[in-house]
């Protein structure tokens, strides 16, 4: 019998924090208590779990005593000021923000590929959630990795407007509905998403890359342990809802047979095959939407580098790109 667990949810109303309770209902994670945090403005609320109405809290002094753990998904400011708080008051602390993704003190965990870095029998700390387009890519590559070893990898992400939180989700549906008007005007994307595709997430450095893609290079290096594995990332945001879509080029150390690469993808925990494009058989963000593995397809050889593979990888960004993958940490700390 897994003991019952004390757990904070910060962020408890926004699409991460529903997603969060969706899948704690889902997987009968053993709950004694709930604090769901949110801003004053949901104060009143209650969020039902598992046969409970639990009240909607604001974060406050002392209001992580008592709990076992705090799952943060609330933004990179909250994080950097609470975290620790959750911590000194004994808890551990699974943040989805990149407020300590980068922090060499702070280990950067997807399960499925260093949840070795996760030791049950360690004090509380803060561990932190990757950003959704980094987790899918990794689970992709740690068994080519394992298996044949890596050169070099290049992502062109296809991203979900659900990236962006409840108002890109919106954005595009009240878009959507009133799609004949030309005098659409974006609030959460830099321009209108509607028919269109933005090559732009997050704001942009001196060198041309923006933010979205300096995380995506930056974790895929840090969580395989591999710092000198050349990695070059560009990220579009597409009009799709949900789940995010990659075609990534992944240059191996030496050369294999596709049955060798289908072999290594198929066999690996997380992630489910589709590879038959000739039938239109391949992943679909429509359909993977509101599922949990990591998907890919069309995996195929460059023909200019025999080293060089190609391949399809989507993903829900909700689930595995953040709800999920905080989850199964949290599984990994206290039950496995």
């Amino acid at each position: 019998m897994k003991r019952k667990l004390k757990v904070g949810v910060v962020g408890a109303t926004g699409m991460v924090g529903q997603t969060f309770m969706n899948i704690l209902e889902e997987r009968r994670f053993p709950i004694e208590e709930l604090r769901p945090f949110a801003s004053e403005n949901s104060l009143g609320k209650k969020i039902e779990l598992q046969g409970h109405a639990w009240p909607v809290q604001v974060l406050k002094d002392g209001c992580f005593d008592g709990l076992d753990l705090v799952f943060f998904s609330s933004g990179d400011d909250i994080s950097k000021e609470w975290a620790p708080k959750a911590v000194q008051a004994g808890a551990f602390a699974v943040d989805n923000s990149a407020a300590f993704r980068m922090d060499p003190q702070t280990v950067l965990v997807v399960p499925e590929v260093n949840g070795d870095l996760v030791n049950k029998n360690s004090k509380p700390q803060i561990i932190a959630n990757p950003n959704c387009s980094t987790i899918q890519l990794v689970v992709a590559l740690k068994p080519l990795l394992d298996k044949f070893g890596l050169e070099e990898v290049r992502v062109s992400t296809y991203q979900a407007v659900s990236g962006a939180g409840q108002g890109g989700y919106d954005e595009l549906i009240e878009q959507t509905s009133d799609h004949k008007n030309a005098q659409l005007q974006p609030k959460t994307f830099p321009h209108t998403i509607l028919f269109n595709c933005i090559p732009q997430i997050g704001s942009f450095n001196d060198d041309g890359f923006c933010s979205e893609e300096v995380k995506i290079m930056n974790e895929t290096r840090k969580i395989l342990a591999q710092d000198k594995l050349k990695v070059s990332a560009f990220t579009v945001r597409i009009p799709a809802l949900n789940a995010h879509s990659e075609s990534v080029w992944v240059t191996l150390n030496k050369e294999v047979s596709r049955e060798e690469m289908l072999a290594a993808l198929s066999g690996f925990e997380g992630i489910v095959v589709q590879d038959e494009p000739k039938k239109g058989v391949y992943p679909l963000a429509r359909d993977v939407s509101g599922k949990d593995p990591v998907y890919v397809g069309r995996i195929h050889r460059d023909p200019e580098n025999p080293k060089m593979w190609l391949m399809w990888v989507v993903s829900d960004n909700i689930r595995k790109g953040a709800a999920l993958n905080g989850i199964q940490i949290a599984e990994k700390i206290f039950f496995n």
